[in-house]
C-alpha cells in the first residue's frame, strides 16, 4: 500500500525542522508532473502545447520514448510497449507523482503503463471524455477534434476508459492543407492558417451536431488555439492541459491558509 512518505508528498514550508528524505535516484524535486513525449519531432512546439514548458505555471519533466514517432504510435504499435513503460517507470524512479503523455494516441498504452507503475497514469486527453460527458445533460454529445481519426480506434478508447463512445462527435484535422504540416512534421507551419483552420474545423464540428454541450481536443498540438475555439464556439473546451493542470493538483496539494 502507497503511503505519503514513500512518495515523498509533502508541502515544505520554509523553517521547518522536519526530517526530510530523498528517495535514491531522485535527482529533481519540486515537482509532481512527470510528461512522456515523441522522439524524432520536427515542428514549432508553441506556448500551451504540452512540450512547451512555458505552458504551465508549475514544473514539469519531460522525457523522450526512444524511437516513439508519430507513425508508430498512432498506429498502436504494440512494439513500443516495452519502452514506453520503462520511460514512464524512470520517470517514477526520478520523483514524479503522476505521469501523463505528450500524445492523444499514447492512449493505447494507458492501461498497460498505469498496471506497471505504482503512480497515476494520464497517459491521453481522451481519458477526460467520460468525465466531460457525465457533467452534460444526457442528449448532449461531445465533439472531439483529432489530428488522425484512423487512429482513434476501440483499442485506444478501451484502454483510456471510455466505453461508449455514441456521444463523441469525432472531426479529423490530419489532412488540413497547414495542420498536416505537424503530422508530417515539416519543421514550420503558419501559425495564423493553422489557427483558422482549426477554429473553423470546430464551428463545422458545432453545426453539424447543434446538440454539443463541449469540445475536446485529442492533439496535444491544439491547446495553443483552445481560448480561439473556445471564443468562436462558445462551449467548454477540454485539452491536455485542462488534465495535466487536474493531475497536479491532485499531487500538489497546499496547505489553505486565510482569514475566518
Amino acid at each position: 500500500m502507497l503511503t505519503s512518505q514513500s512518495q515523498g508528498y509533502g508541502f515544505i514550508e520554509q523553517g521547518t525542522n522536519t526530517r526530510i528524505k530523498m528517495k535514491k535516484g531522485q535527482y529533481v524535486s519540486g515537482y509532481s508532473v512527470g510528461i512522456l513525449f515523441l522522439d524524432d519531432c520536427w515542428y514549432p512546439t508553441l506556448p500551451g502545447n504540452v512540450a512547451n514548458l512555458s505552458t504551465y505555471d508549475f514544473p514539469v519533466v519531460m522525457k523522450v520514448v526512444p524511437g516513439c514517432n508519430q507513425e508508430r504510435i498512432h498506429a498502436g504499435d504494440p512494439t513500443l510497449v516495452s519502452d514506453v513503460i520503462s520511460a514512464a517507470k524512470q520517470l517514477e524512479k526520478e520523483g514524479a507523482k503522476v505521469i501523463c503523455g505528450a500524445c492523444g494516441f499514447f492512449g493505447n498504452y494507458q492501461e498497460q503503463v498505469a498496471n506497471s507503475v505504482d503512480i497515476p497514469v494520464f497517459m491521453s486527453s481522451i481519458i477526460q471524455l467520460p468525465w466531460i460527458k457525465t457533467g452534460l445533460k444526457s442528449e448532449q454529445t461531445v465533439g472531439v477534434l483529432t489530428a488522425d481519426i484512423n487512429g482513434l480506434t476501440d483499442k485506444l478508447f478501451d484502454s483510456s476508459g471510455v466505453k461508449n463512445t455514441d456521444y463523441a462527435k469525432i472531426k479529423d484535422l490530419g489532412r488540413l492543407p497547414e495542420f498536416s504540416a505537424i503530422i508530417e512534421s515539416r519543421g514550420s507551419f503558419d501559425n495564423d492558417i493553422v489557427r483558422k483552420e482549426v477554429v473553423n474545423a470546430s464551428l463545422e464540428l458545432v453545426h453539424e451536431n447543434p446538440d454539443m454541450g463541449a469540445i475536446l481536443l485529442e492533439c496535444s498540438d491544439l491547446p495553443p488555439y483552445a481560448a480561439d475555439i473556445q471564443r468562436a464556439a462558445g462551449l467548454p473546451v477540454y485539452d491536455f492541459i485542462t488534465m495535466i493542470r487536474w493531475a497536479h493538483m491532485a499531487t500538489s496539494q497546499k496547505p489553505y491558509s486565510g482569514f475566518l
